[in-house]
Formats: C-alpha cells, sequence, structure tokens
C-alpha cells in the first residue's frame, strides 16, 4: 500500500478486518476441537483477549488516529511511524498463539501506550480538553490490559483474566457510547434537514454515571461484598438511560440513509446488552449472552458502520451506502442475534447455533473487504494526501 500521507484507518481498518475473518475461522476450529492449543493463549482465553485487544482495539486505533488529526488540526502517525504501529499490533497477534509468554506478553501490552501516545501528544498540544477523557480511558485499558497479562502469567491472581476482559468491555462501552453520542446525533443533523437530535444534561450524567458505577462495583466486587441488587439496579438504570438518550437522537427520521440507520441499529443494542447483563446478574440468564450482545451488536455493529462511513470520507467518496455495506451490516447483526438466541437454546443446539453465528460474523466481514480492500490500498479519488 503506497499511500502518500496516508492515515491510520487505512492500515488498521484493513488489518481488523482481515483478523475479524481469520481469527474466527481459527476460533471455531478451535471450538470443535481440531487445532491445537497455541504456545501461550489458547482456547476461550485467546478468544476472549483478541477479539477485545486484538480486533476492537485495531479499529479503535484507526479511527482515533483518523478522528484525533480532525479534532486537533495536528499530525498523527503517517508513514514509517504508522507503519511500526501496525507492526507491533501483528507482532503481537502472532506471539500470544506461539509464544514465548513473556515476550508475548511484553509486546501486547506496548501497543495500547504506544496508541496514547500518538493520539495524546496532538490533544494535549491542542489543549484539546473536551478529549482528555478519551486519553484517560485508554490509559485504563492499558492497566486493565496489563493487569490480564501479568494475572495469566502468575502475578496476580487467575481470576483477574476473567475480570480483565470483561472491565475491557466495560470501559470500551463508555467510549462507544461517547463517541455515538458525538457521531450519530450530529451525523443526523446534518444529513437530514429539520432534524432536532437533542442531548440532556441531566440525562447524559446519569447514563455515563451508571456506566462508570458499574465498572466500579465490576472492580470491587472481586476484593469485597458487593449487595447483590446493587449491580442489577445499575443496570437496569443504565439501560434505561440509554434507551432515552437514542430515542432523542430522533433514529427514526435516519431511515432514508443505510449509511445513518446502521449507527442508531448498533447502538440500539447497548440498552439490551444491559438489561441481559441484569438479568444474567440474577443467574437467569448465562454471561455469555449480554456480552455478545455488546461486543457483537453494538460495538462491532457501531464499528462496522462508522469504518464505512470514515472509509468512504477519507479517500474522497460520496457517503453512500451500497448493496454490499448494507448486507455486511446486516450479516452482522443476524450473527448478534443468533449469538444471544444460542444463549436461551439447549444444550445440543447451543454449539449450532455458536458456529452459525461465527460463520456470519466472518461473512459480514469478508463482504466488508470485498468492498473496501481497494478504497483502503489507493490513493484518494480526490488527488489529495490522506
Amino acid at each position: 500500500m503506497r499511500v502518500k500521507g496516508a492515515l491510520g484507518f487505512r492500515p488498521f481498518y484493513l488489518l481488523a478486518a482481515l483478523f475479524a475473518v481469520a481469527g474466527i475461522i481459527l476460533w471455531l476450529f478451535s471450538y470443535s476441537g481440531s487445532l491445537p492449543a497455541g504456545a501461550y493463549l489458547s482456547g476461550t482465553f485467546w478468544h476472549g483477549h483478541e477479539m477485545v485487544y486484538g480486533f476492537a482495539i485495531a479499529v479503535m486505533c484507526g479511527f482515533l488516529l483518523t478522528a484525533v488529526r480532525n479534532w486537533t488540526g495536528l499530525p498523527t502517525p503517517t508513514g514509517y511511524s504508522l507503519a511500526a504501529l501496525a507492526l507491533l499490533w501483528v507482532a503481537a497477534r502472532v506471539l500470544v498463539v506461539s509464544g514465548p509468554a513473556l515476550v508475548a506478553a511484553l509486546v501486547d501490552v506496548l501497543f495500547i501506550p504506544a496508541l496514547i501516545v500518538a493520539i495524546a501528544v496532538p490533544i494535549f498540544r491542542s489543549r484539546n480538553r473536551r478529549n482528555y477523557k478519551v486519553v484517560l480511558l485508554l490509559a485504563l485499558l492499558a492497566v486493565t490490559h496489563f493487569a490480564y497479562h501479568l494475572a495469566f502469567l502468575g502475578g496476580l491472581p487467575s481470576w483477574l483474566n476473567h475480570t480483565g476482559v470483561v472491565v475491557a468491555i466495560e470501559l470500551m462501552t463508555i467510549l462507544y457510547a461517547l463517541v455515538s453520542g458525538r457521531v450519530i446525533p450530529a451525523f443526523t443533523r446534518n444529513a437530514i434537514p429539520g432534524s432536532d437530535p437533542k442531548h440532556a444534561l441531566w440525562l447524559e450524567v446519569i447514563a455515563f454515571g451508571s456506566l462508570m458505577l458499574i465498572t466500579v462495583t465490576t472492580v470491587a466486587s472481586d476484593w469485597m461484598l458487593v449487595p447483590a441488587m446493587l449491580p442489577t439496579g445499575l443496570l437496569i438504570v443504565a439501560a434505561v438511560a440509554h434507551l432515552f438518550r437514542l430515542a432523542m437522537w430522533q433514529p427514526q427520521v435516519t431511515i432514508p440513509d443505510p449509511l445513518l440507520w446502521m449507527m442508531p441499529v448498533a447502538y440500539s443494542w447497548l440498552p439490551l446488552g444491559l438489561f441481559l447483563r441484569s438479568l444474567a446478574s440474577m443467574s437467569i440468564i448465562g454471561e455469555e449472552t449480554w456480552i455478545h450482545a455488546l461486543t457483537t451488536g453494538a460495538i462491532a455493529g457501531l464499528m462496522l458502520a462508522m469504518m464505512m462511513r470514515s472509509t468512504l470520507g477519507h479517500t474522497g467518496r460520496p457517503l453512500a451506502a451500497s448493496g454490499t455495506d448494507i448486507s455486511a451490516f446486516l450479516v452482522l447483526q443476524f450473527a448478534a442475534i443468533v449469538r444471544v438466541v444460542a444463549g436461551f437454546a439447549n444444550v445440543d443446539l447451543y454449539r449450532s447455533l455458536v458456529i452459525a453465528s461465527g460463520v456470519l460474523w466472518a461473512l459480514a466481514f469478508v463482504l466488508f473487504l470485498l468492498r473496501y480492500v481497494p478504497m483502503l490500498t489507493r490513493p484518494r479519488v480526490d488527488g489529495r494526501p490522506g
């Protein structure tokens, strides 16, 4: 890929989509018992870690390296520095399977701090205070990631492996809600004449305050006795708050524009996932149900929609969804639905639904790659750098 001044979305959207396909195929073979265990991470440990700290972080990196440039007017890594960051991510993906364990952990934990430096420098130089919280969330993710590996290597209690992934999902959910609250109303207002999506300060405080308190209770519950109804109550409050938040953005007016309605559809999984988690907190359903509602339906859904929109915009193309775009998004949504339904199925059906969901996930990103590889690897159509 030789594109003058190529921005971060190009290598990282491409790597993330390729890994989304290859990673889930490898996981399905591992799930069926057809692959040997990895030398470091393997099985469900590898799957959980790589979907969060591998795939999702790569998409987040591509988005932030590009967005921070726009937010601050200052450069983010391009050229050799961008290539080095991409190679660091690739090396981590290989090493977490191949080992050796200590080298794999050291290389893997370096990636998020490297991303923090890449975006924090322009954010702080420009005094872009609105986005200090983004740096803070990434810093918390980096600490969580370090704790995960340290627990896996025996330096911390082993149960922190599970907590590390759950807290990472919670932090990504907060970042997901933060970005959604900026882009969905703004895109709707700019594209739909007469629309007037709104924010209410009291609702924002409840929506984000409840998410932060959920994370605090997740960490605290490993060290002290937390009343059983506290996390359940917080989850229900958060679910209702984010449902009302979405309603205030007037999602119904986006129906004529697929690139617009994809994002509120993905966001609708957030209150659903929080509600499902409240059921899991009462042992009504399994934990994997709410986890996949949030990760596959909400986070991956928004990421796919944003990858499409930002690639089109930053390569100088019209912001119009193709049939392939719509198909890819809907297939991913169907993958999320099937995976959530699996949580309510009997043992015999569960396994088949998990495999079906994985195949649909892979198909969604294959469709993305078929449409966007040429855009991500070729210069902008308007001849500008980027």
